[in-house]
């Protein structure tokens, strides 16, 4: 069986097209640019990777054009279209009705178009890639697998935030998260490394890339999380300001007479690491390389407090974990992050190698705890694709 894994955003389309019976990945890729001009897409199979320039002016454009080169004599890694036995699409989140992977009927799509206010800088591409799956490939059964779906499991004392009930009754305000195919992926990947039982298991799972949260998991199962009701709660992102004070908003919107989406959007697209250093630097490559920069130091400490200071206040919750995971680009790759974040924490029974953490083997799960610690500290890439794809076999 073969899956082929859509993350469609607004103006770009990427894929993997998994072979579920070796669990490998055959070819994968990304369409950029969708009906912005000069699109292309970056195509890898068989070792090699190609860009192909075309005009591409909507998801079902691009889709074919993905299926045209996975079918390709050159460059194709399947016959025909008939070896796909489904297309797996993740959605980020439409509501508290949606936690668990659905079979899309036409029904269930316009079900997702009234409620994309939950995620509307992610629903809608996710909604163009389905439709262009659904259109070009009518007889493929297309799942939705929901970032959410892990957080299902946060009891409601928790995910209810402190303000008039009425707002959750009627809108279903509440914490939903995000990242939760990640999170249950590494979750699992942690306990097959300790050789735990899943509902014996409690960790701390740090997501890091360009956006990023923490979740605390108890038995195997996500108990609170760093991001809320969108995903602009929580920890400091490359853009995103994480944690501000509410009232911040109108105070911007006052001093320089702006709209509460105005700031929003501000607070999403040009605050983080990028607002804080103020010289179009956000990429964690770029800054670990310029810590000498005053600026640059101040936001990297900034982003390393935050994190550690979700860590700290999820294992007090959890009475204790067996493990602290880093994953995402920059929780693989960057060990002067992981360093930082763990300092001064052998009080806790905390205590990481830096030999270990400064050679941990790119793309490969890896302890970087020292002998000596009682907390386990792993880098576990993660495989969101993967879980996306098992959980699409459920419904074949």
């Amino acid at each position: 069986m073969k899956v082929l894994v859509i993350n469609a955003g607004s103006s770009s389309l990427k894929f993997q097209l998994l072979d579920m019976e070796q669990q490998r990945v055959l070819a994968k890729g990304n369409v950029e640019r969708i009906n912005e001009g000069a699109s292309f897409l970056r195509y890898k199979a068989k070792g090699v990777e190609n860009k192909y320039d075309k005009d591409i002016k909507n998801h079902s454009e691009a889709l074919a054009f993905v299926l045209e080169k996975l079918t390709d004599e050159q460059v194709g890694v399947v016959s025909s279209l008939d070896e796909i036995g489904a297309f797996g699409h993740r959605v980020v989140n439409v509501g508290d009705k949606y936690f668990d992977s659905v079979l899309v009927t036409k029904e269930i799509l316009e079900d997702f178009k009234t409620k994309v206010d939950f995620s509307p800088l992610h629903v809608p591409g996710a909604i163009a890639g389905i439709e262009g799956a659904m259109k070009i490939c009518p007889s493929k059964p297309n799942i939705a697998v929901f970032d959410i779906g892990f957080h299902k499991s946060i009891p409601e004392h928790i995910f209810k935030y402190a303000i008039p009930k009425r707002y959750y009754d009627e809108y279903k305000i509440r914490r939903y998260g995000a990242h939760g195919t990640s999170h249950h992926y590494v979750t699992l990947r942690c306990a097959d490394l300790l050789g735990k039982n899943l509902e014996d298991l409690n960790m701390v799972s740090c997501h890091l890339g360009s956006g990023a949260s923490i979740t605390a998991v108890k038995g195997g199962k996500s108990f609170d999380t760093s991001m809320g009701f969108t995903p602009l709660e929580g920890i400091i992102m490359n853009t995103r300001s994480g944690d501000i004070d509410p009232a911040v908003v109108e105070f911007i919107c006052n001093k320089e007479n702006k709209t509460a989406s105005e700031v929003i959007k501000m607070l999403n697209k040009e605050s983080g690491l990028l607002g804080a250093i103020g010289n179009g630097m956000s990429d964690m490559r770029d800054i670990t390389e310029n810590l000498d920069n005053e600026d640059v130091k101040l936001a990297f400490d900034m982003y390393c407090h935050r994190i550690k200071k979700y860590i700290c206040a999820y294992i007090g919750i959890l009475g204790g974990v067996d493990a602290i995971v880093f994953t995402a680009g920059c929780g693989e790759h960057t060990p002067e992050l992981r360093e930082k974040v763990v300092e001064n924490l052998e009080f806790m029974g905390i205590k990481i190698d830096n030999n270990k953490n400064y050679n941990a083997p790119r793309g490969e799960e890896f302890e970087i705890s020292d002998t000596n610690s009682k907390v386990k500290i792993f880098v576990i890439p993660t495989d969101e694709e993967l879980m996306i794809a098992k959980e699409c076999l459920k419904f074949i």
